[in-house]
């Protein structure tokens, strides 16, 4: 089949796109196949929200789910083999890409249970557990960057498990991140792993930066107004100049020289929220080789119906963004406050979304076992 020409652009730009849903659905009825074949969907990751709404909203998980509770597995075991056998299918669907392109897309993401984002040693076991359940080399377990999530990320990428970093809103905290993969790989290299086998990913996450400061830039009114709009923007490009200095840094030489990867920038939540914005802009303004882009449809569709990808970003444009957080800041808005309220956020709706799928499933179960 003929790839779009606009998310092929990006491909031939260094941008991965990553298909940010999953569902049974997608994968029976050949839609996620399709979208590969179609347009350069070479990844997949998913979240709680996900997951919640791809088993609440679908009759395609009834059969299993009555099963499961025929065989007397409780609410937990029953998500976990309903999501698991998703991922692991979907792994199997990409594993030609991960082929082709030697692991380096043809990636498919599970989450840790979001309610154990600040504890470490719990989610370094989940993350441990969720590797071999799936059993699959081209997964990838999405671990939080919460303070507690740091050490973790560093243990299981030591462990030769391959990392999607989730939930990263500042640059400080993207420092950390890397830090954090670094010492992960020096960890597997002490242990004798092979570095090669290891990827990872750092997902910062873009619109969700955009709607809180907004709303705090129309508090302020005035002249704060016309920085509406720039932050999300500007915050990725001022973290891929990060990725620029860290990755060209002595210390990942050495890693690099005995076969290991760079952790490549991911932009997440690239649903642009406010129908003011161009709907690809979080698509066009960030186009960095190698990165990767997660997108949900709605906005893979409009990318391929009109997407126009500006210039390729480097350690020039991560400077001059940098100027606008200044500017933001400047105005009156609190850049830390922001960040925190962010993480907090988000490991609050992954908690909510989890309890909501949690509290179907056991009804579903409860009426099957009726």
């Amino acid at each position: 089949m003929t790839q779009n020409t606009r998310t092929q652009a990006l491909s031939d730009a260094g941008v991965s796109i990553w298909l940010d849903d999953l569902s049974r659905g997608r994968l029976t009825s050949g839609n996620l196949q399709e979208l590969v074949d179609t347009k350069n969907i070479v990844g997949v990751t998913t979240n709680p929200s996900i997951f919640q709404a791809a088993i609440s909203g679908a009759q395609d998980y009834d059969a299993d789910i009555a099963e499961l509770a025929k065989a007397g597995k409780d609410v937990d075991a029953v998500v976990e083999k309903l999501t698991t056998d998703d991922v692991r299918a979907a792994s199997d669907l990409f594993a030609p890409v991960a082929e082709a392109t030697e692991g380096q897309d043809g990636r498919v993401s599970i989450e840790v249970d979001p309610r154990l984002a600040h504890e470490t040693e719990k989610t370094i076991a989940q993350a441990h557990h969720l590797s071999e359940v799936v059993d699959r080399s081209n997964v990838m377990i999405k671990i939080p960057a919460t303070k507690e999530g740091l050490p973790a990320i560093t243990e299981v990428i030591g462990a030769g498990i391959s990392v999607n970093v989730t939930l990263i809103f500042s640059v400080d905290r993207y420092r950390e991140v890397i830090d954090a993969y670094l010492a992960g790989l020096e960890k597997a290299d002490a242990a004798g792993i092979d570095l090669s086998t290891i990827r990872s990913v750092g997902s910062f996450f873009v619109s969700r930066f955009d709607t809180e400061i907004d709303a705090r830039l129309e508090k302020l009114g005035g002249d704060a107004l016309e920085l509406r709009g720039k932050a999300g923007v500007a915050n990725a490009r001022v973290a891929f100049g990060v990725y620029l200095e860290k990755f060209s840094s002595e210390r990942f030489e050495k890693l690099a020289a005995k076969g290991a990867h760079v952790q490549r920038a991911l932009w997440a939540s690239t649903g642009v929220k406010n129908s003011e914005y161009a709907d690809t802009m979080y698509v066009d303004q960030l186009v960095a080789s190698p990165t990767v882009n997660t997108m949900p449809e709605k906005t893979l569709d409009a990318v391929a119906d009109h997407s126009e990808p500006g210039k390729a970003l480097d350690a020039e444009a991560a400077q001059a963004s940098a100027a606008d957080l200044e500017k933001i800041s400047a105005a009156g808005v609190d850049l830390d406050d922001v960040y925190a309220v962010l993480e907090r956020e988000g490991v609050e709706k992954f908690e909510k979304a989890w309890n909501e799928l949690l509290e179907t499933v056991a009804a579903q179960i409860a009426s099957a076992s009726a």
